[in-house]
């Protein structure tokens, strides 16, 4: 049956542990003699060079498309770009404008001659291939997940939401703070509930930041997102700076998806500071993404010739 990963919580639980575990390793060549295209309707840095080399890592091709060389719904539908895509590839991912634009393409291929999986690289909704990058961070730097609690400032954005629902899956307690109106809704804090997560939301930063194993932040402002100067007023005293690193555990880590706007979201005492590990996390986009599509095309983490992906760095 193929796998795909819209959501963070496609996974489940065993599939997010499996997927973590082969980020630890070098995955078999799944992709030997095969093909990935990898769309790209937003910029990327971290996404295309991650994505690229997993793909490469897993001894494939990867085929990078910008947005505007498929043209959704202008150049062709939705439809008919992923069942072209699937005539030559073994994976899509893609990072849209639009979730929607995922579930379109899934629902084009299911049931055809040509069912690949598809992989959310990004979308409005969620980042998951982020989440699976901030866990395995949190698991190498603090030793493990479960129990740790992840206090979250900022935008209750996209990823925000995979990473609280990652949580929930790994054990981990969140503490989300964001301004009034900011926050995330009523249906994903069920969703964390249902998959039995344990989450606090407040509009205090130092009252998330309190005792915190992780803080993290992501911008303020998203690409393409409106009324940035309204938004900027409406965070103000949202920064993660030495003050709420302080109150964090003394073994506290922080976090950031990047790019980061110094002053902003994080002060540059933060973000360059000894407890930052943001640049780790940004390598482990590589490995989480190598992980993840190893296990949509069927590698498992015991597999035989895996071996420690650290060794041949």
């Amino acid at each position: 049956m193929t796998v795909d990963v819209l959501g963070i919580a496609d996974l489940g639980p065993g599939g997010l542990a499996a997927v973590l575990d082969l980020a630890e390793r070098r995955a078999p060549s799944v992709l030997a003699g095969r093909g990935a295209a990898l769309v790209f309707e937003h910029p990327s840095a971290r996404t295309r060079n991650a994505c690229e080399m997993a793909v490469v890592q897993l001894g494939g091709h990867p085929v990078t498309i910008r947005g505007e060389e498929v043209g959704f719904d202008r150049r062709e539908t939705v439809e008919d770009v992923a069942r072209t895509l699937a005539c030559f590839h073994s994976l899509v991912g893609a990072r849209v404008l639009r979730h929607s634009t995922l579930e379109r393409m899934v629902a084009a291929l299911r049931g055809s001659s040509r069912d690949v999986p598809v992989v959310n690289l990004l979308s409005d909704v969620e980042h998951p291939t982020q989440a699976l990058a901030d866990l395995l961070t949190v698991r190498q730097e603090l030793g493990s997940i479960e129990g740790r609690t992840v206090a979250y400032v900022g935008d209750g954005n996209n990823v925000c939401r995979s990473l609280v629902l990652a949580c929930a899956m790994a054990g981990a307690r969140t503490v989300v703070a964001t301004p009034p109106g900011y926050g995330l809704t009523e249906g994903d804090l069920a969703h964390v509930a249902a998959l039995g997560g344990e989450i606090r939301v407040t509009d205090d930063p130092m009252a998330a930041a309190e005792g915190a194993d992780v803080l993290y932040t992501d911008v303020w402002v998203s690409m393409g997102e409106e009324g940035e100067e309204e938004k900027r007023r409406a965070f103000a005293g949202f920064t993660i700076d030495d003050r709420l690193l302080a109150a964090a555990a003394p073994d506290a880590i922080f976090l950031h998806c990047l790019p980061a706007h110094r002053g902003e979201e994080v002060s540059a005492t933060v973000l360059e500071g000894p407890r930052s590990r943001v640049w780790r996390q940004a390598e482990n986009r590589m490995h989480a993404a190598r992980a993840l599509f190893a296990h949509v095309l069927g590698a498992v983490a015991d597999a035989p010739d895996v071996v420690e992906a650290r060794d041949e760095r």
